[in-house]
């Protein structure tokens, strides 16, 4: 398997593009392997848990985060189209309160590394879009937090679909990063 590794504005923060073999017929594509993700990106992980998400055009999920038992994720979509963005919340770190943002569809088959401590959140461009990402630990929801998607002191330039997105009721609870808990 031959992948494609690109470094963002961020370092940690990756776009991996696995090879696409198709013809006529369609495509074959091998999303994950462990040897090939290790030799391209140096990272060697262990991913414990797969995610599976559909959502509606305009539905905005995040910036989510565990405190404790962070979660490193690597995500794609196998159906439909998002903008997908990592805040970097490690409260150290150079590029602290930063974004990157990349759109991920069906059709690029791109998938996105957002490692341990950051938030992560995602918007529906398509009709509907197939999220799905692998976790390098378990969920746990007395450790999620969430900063607000629209917090202007990070300033995501999330793209303009015409209407405002649609936020569960734990979204719209989203914290402001400057009093928000992050990692230390």
């Amino acid at each position: 398997m031959s992948l494609k590794v690109t470094h963002t504005g961020i370092p940690d923060v990756l776009v991996i593009e696995p090879e696409v073999f198709g013809d006529a017929r369609g495509f074959f594509i091998e999303t994950f392997n462990q040897r090939s993700f290790v030799e391209a990106t140096g990272l060697n992980l262990d991913f414990v848990q797969d995610n599976h998400s559909r959502s509606s055009k305009g539905v905005l999920r995040g910036l989510h985060y565990q405190l404790e038992q962070p979660q490193g994720k690597l995500v794609r979509v196998v159906s439909g189209a998002v903008f997908d963005a990592a805040v970097d919340l490690r409260k150290g770190s150079p590029t602290f309160g930063k974004w990157v943002g990349v759109e991920l569809t069906a059709e690029n088959h791109k998938q996105l590394w957002v490692p341990p401590g950051f938030g992560h959140g995602f918007l529906v461009l398509s009709e509907s879009a197939d999220f799905l990402y692998k976790t390098t630990d378990y969920y746990a929801p007395q450790h999620e937090r969430c900063i607000k998607w629209d917090d202007p002191s990070i300033g995501i330039e999330w793209p303009d679909i015409d209407c405002p997105p649609v936020l569960s009721a734990k979204d719209q609870q989203g914290m402001a990063l400057g009093v928000a808990e992050v990692y230390v």
